[in-house]
C-alpha cells in the first residue's frame, strides 16, 4: 500500500504535483533520502501496533492494510500486567528506532509522521507507567468488548448496502471468537481494578455506578438477547447457518454471564449499597471522593504531548469566558430578532432568548422514531445545499445512515455521535447514532426540536464527520498509517484524543461553514431558528474549554461545572441542586449533567472542538492571505482533510509551504 502523503498545488487547484527541489544546507543528507528506511520502520509500528490493539484494528479495518491483522478481529486487547510490560518494551524499542532517523534527511510529509509517532509512543508508555490507567479504566473495560463486535458488524461484507443479510461465515466466526474472549478479558478487568483498589488509583464514583454497574447491566441484556436475534437476521441462510448460530448464542451467553460477573465484583469492591437511590450514598466511604480530576501536570503534558499545544491550562481556562460571553451576546442578537418576527416579549434580552428557547421547544418530535427522521431529513437538505451552492462536489451515490444509539453506548453517547466505515477496508458503512430518549420521554424529546437539529446534523453527517472520513477514506493510499491511530483507544476514557483535534474541529467548523453566505444563499444554510442553535451550539462548545480545564485542574467543581452549564447554554439561572426544579430547568439540569460526566471521564476531549475549529479557520485565513483571488474555498477544504487526523499543529507550515 503506499502511503507516502505527497500533497502538492499549482495555484492551489490541487490540478498538477510537484516535488520540492530546495535541499536543507544543515543536512548531511538530501531531503527525503531517508524515506525508505522510515517507511519500514513506521509501517513495521502501525501493524504491530494494531495487533496490540483489536479494537483501533477494527475500527479501522486493519485487515485491509494487512492480511496478518485479519485474525485480530477475533481477539480483544490484552490488558493483563504481563502484556502490558511486554507492551512497554516494544514501545521503547520502537521510540528509539524512530528517534535513530535523522530528521533533516527525510520529506516534510515523513518529519511529520515521525513526529507524530513519537508522541504516540509517549502517550502509551506515560499512560501504563506513569498514569497506570489501566488500574482505573473502568469505561473501557465495559464498553470495548462491545464497541469492537459493534465496529466488525459495520465493516462486514454487505453491511454498507443496508440489507438485513451481510457477513460471510468466516467473518460471523471472528465475531464468535470475539464474543468467546470477553470473559477472560473481564478477569483482567478485575485484576487490573483490584490492583488499582490496592494503590489507591480508583475510577470516580460515578463512573463505578454508571459504567460499573449500569453499562455491565446493559451489556449483559444485549450479549444475552439483543445479539442472537440481531445474528439470526443477518446470518445467511446456508449449510454453516445452523452451526454458526448455536455456536455465538453460546458465546453470548457466556459474555453476558461475565459482564454480570463484573457488576457483582464492582458492587461489592466498591458500594454498601449497589441499588442506593443516591450512588453517592450507596457507595463505599473510601471511594465517594472525586477521582476525575487529571492535575495540572498532568493536564498541560496531554496538552503539549497528545494534542500539540503550546497554551496550559490556565491560558486556556481564563481565555475561555471572554468567548463564551460573545458567543451568548450572538445568541441574545439572534434571538431578539426571532422574537421580533414572532411577537415574542420579554422583561430583558436575556429572558428574550429564554422565552425564543422555550417557544422553539414546542416543535419537538412526539416519538424517538420521529426524531431519527428528523435528523434524516435534515441530512438530506444539508446535501442538497452542497449541491446547488458548489460548496462541495457530492457524488450522487453519497449516502448517510441515521440510526438509535445501542443501549450499551449510550452513556458515552450524549445527544448523537459518528463512526466511519473502516478506512483500510473496501466494505462498511459509517454510522451516525442518535440517542433518543429511550422510552419517549417528553421532557428529553424537546431538547430536540425541529430547529435544533440542523446544526448537529452538519457536525455528525454531512459536511461534517461522515463527508470528512469518507474523503479521507478515498484519499487513504495518501495518509500515512500512523495517522489514522488512535492510541488507548477509539472513544473512552484511555483516549489520547489525538485525532479529536482533527476530527471534532472539521466537524464544529463545518456547523459555521454552513452559517456563512454561500453563492444564491446570502443568509446560509440555517433558518434564523436554526442559527439560533447553531450558536447555542458553539456557546457550549465554548464553554467546554472553561468547564474542562476548570474540572480537571481543580479550579471547578463537578456541581459548579453542571450549574454553569445549564445556566450559560440554556440561559435558565439558579442551582440544578436544589428542589422544585421546572420542568425546562430539570431537563436542562440533567442534560448538563450527562455533558459533565461525558467531559469528567474524558479530559482535554472536550476542548478539541472549538480549538480545532479555531486552528482551521487561521489556517484558512493564512492561506486566503498567500494566494489572494486564487484561493479557492473548496480546494483547501479538500487538502485539509487529506492531512488526516492528526492536529494541524503537526502540518500548519507545511500546508502553506505547499501553497506557497
Amino acid at each position: 500500500m503506499k502511503r507516502i502523503l505527497v500533497l502538492c498545488a499549482i495555484s492551489f487547484a490541487l490540478a498538477a504535483c510537484t516535488q520540492p527541489s530546495n535541499t536543507n544546507q544543515n543536512a548531511n543528507k538530501t531531503e527525503g533520502s531517508g524515506d525508505a528506511a522510515f517507511k519500514a520502520t513506521h509501517d513495521k509500528y502501525v501493524v504491530e501496533f494494531l495487533r496490540r490493539n483489536p479494537q483501533v484494528n477494527t475500527y479501522l479495518g486493519g485487515a485491509g492494510l494487512d492480511p496478518s491483522l485479519k485474525e485480530v478481529d477475533g481477539t480483544l486487547r490484552d490488558y493483563s500486567t504481563a502484556a502490558l510490560e511486554a507492551e512497554d518494551r516494544w514501545l521503547a524499542d520502537s521510540q528509539k528506532a524512530f528517534e535513530a532517523i535523522d530528521a533533516t534527511s527525510l520529506s516534510p510529509s515523513r518529519r511529520i509522521d515521525r513526529e507524530v509517532a513519537i508522541a504516540q509512543i509517549n502517550f502509551q508508555l506515560h499512560q501504563h507507567q506513569v498514569r497506570k490507567y489501566q488500574e482505573r479504566a473502568l469505561d473501557t473495560y465495559t464498553v470495548d468488548p462491545f464497541r469492537s463486535i459493534s465496529f466488525y458488524r459495520q465493516g462486514m461484507t454487505g453491511a454498507e448496502t443496508g440489507s438485513d443479510i451481510y457477513g460471510t461465515p468466516e467473518e460471523w466466526a471472528l465475531v464468535i471468537k470475539r464474543l468467546q474472549a470477553v470473559p477472560r478479558y473481564l478477569q483482567t478487568a478485575q485484576d487490573q481494578l483490584q490492583a488499582g483498589v490496592k494503590s489507591g488509583n480508583t475510577p470516580d464514583w460515578r463512573m463505578l455506578k454508571r459504567d460499573g454497574l449500569d453499562t455491565a447491566t446493559a451489556n449483559a441484556e444485549y450479549f444475552e438477547k439483543k445479539l442472537p436475534e440481531e445474528a439470526a437476521k443477518n446470518i445467511a441462510a446456508g449449510a454453516q447457518r445452523d452451526e454458526l448460530l448455536k455456536q455465538l448464542n453460546e458465546a453470548s451467553k457466556a459474555a453476558a454471564t461475565a459482564y454480570r460477573g463484573l457488576h457483582d465484583f464492582v458492587a461489592k469492591t466498591f458500594f454498601d449499597d449497589a441499588g442506593a437511590k443516591n450512588a453517592h450514598d450507596g457507595v463505599k466511604a473510601e471511594f465517594r471522593n472525586d477521582h476525575f480530576a487529571m492535575g495540572t501536570g498532568e493536564y498541560n503534558w496531554a496538552l503539549q504531548n497528545n494534542l500539540r499545544m503550546d497554551k496550559t491550562a490556565a491560558q486556556l481556562y481564563e481565555e475561555a469566558w471572554p468567548i463564551v460571553q460573545a458567543t451568548q451576546q450572538e445568541m441574545i442578537k439572534v434571538a431578539g430578532e426571532i422574537a421580533a418576527k414572532r411577537n415574542i416579549k420579554a422583561a430583558n434580552p436575556e429572558e428574550t432568548a429564554k422565552a425564543v428557547l422555550e417557544e422553539l421547544s414546542k416543535e419537538y418530535p412526539k416519538t424517538d422514531a420521529e426524531e431519527v427522521n428528523w435528523y434524516k431529513e435534515a441530512g438530506v437538505r444539508l446535501v442538497d445545499y452542497a449541491r446547488k451552492t458548489g460548496l462541495f462536489d457530492v457524488p450522487p451515490d453519497y449516502k448517510l445512515d441515521v440510526v438509535e444509539t445501542p443501549p450499551p453506548l449510550r452513556a458515552s453517547i450524549d445527544g448523537a455521535a459518528y463512526y466511519p466505515a473502516p478506512p483500510f477496508k473496501n466494505s462498511g458503512v459509517g454510522r451516525f447514532y442518535v440517542t433518543t430518549s429511550g422510552n419517549n420521554d417528553q421532557a428529553i424529546l424537546k431538547e430536540a426540536n425541529r430547529a435544533a437539529l440542523a446544526d448537529l446534523a452538519a457536525h455528525e453527517g454531512f459536511p461534517g464527520h461522515d463527508w470528512h472520513y469518507k474523503v479521507m477514506t478515498q484519499n487513504r493510499e495518501n495518509i500515512a498509517g500512523v495517522r489514522w491511530l488512535t492510541p488507548g483507544a477509539v472513544e473512552d476514557s484511555s483516549s489520547m484524543w489525538e485525532d479529536s483535534v482533527a476530527a471534532e474541529g472539521w466537524a464544529l467548523y463545518s456547523e459555521a461553514l454552513m452559517a456563512e453566505p454561500q453563492p444564491g444563499a446570502p443568509d446560509g444554510f440555517y433558518t434564523p431558528e436554526e442559527h439560533l442553535y447553531q450558536l447555542q451550539g458553539k456557546l457550549y462548545r465554548d464553554l467546554r474549554v472553561r468547564v474542562d480545564t476548570g474540572i480537571h485542574t481543580g479550579l471547578m467543581s463537578y456541581d459548579e461545572a453542571v450549574d454553569l452549564f445549564s445556566q450559560v447554554r440554556d440561559f435558565l439561572p439558579g442551582s440544578c441542586s436544589i428542589a422544585g426544579l421546572s420542568e425546562a430547568k430539570r431537563a436542562s439540569c440533567n442534560s448538563s449533567e450527562r455533558a459533565i460526566f461525558r467531559y469528567s471521564k474524558w479530559p482535554t476531549q472536550a476542548i478539541t472542538y472549538r480549538l480545532g475549529k479555531d486552528q482551521i479557520f487561521a489556517l484558512r485565513k493564512e492561506a486566503a492571505g498567500l494566494l489572494g483571488d486564487k484561493f479557492s474555498a473548496k480546494a483547501f477544504h479538500v487538502l485539509f482533510m487529506k492531512q488526516g487526523t492528526i492536529p494541524s499543529g503537526y502540518f500548519h507550515d507545511e500546508l502553506l509551504r505547499q501553497l506557497r
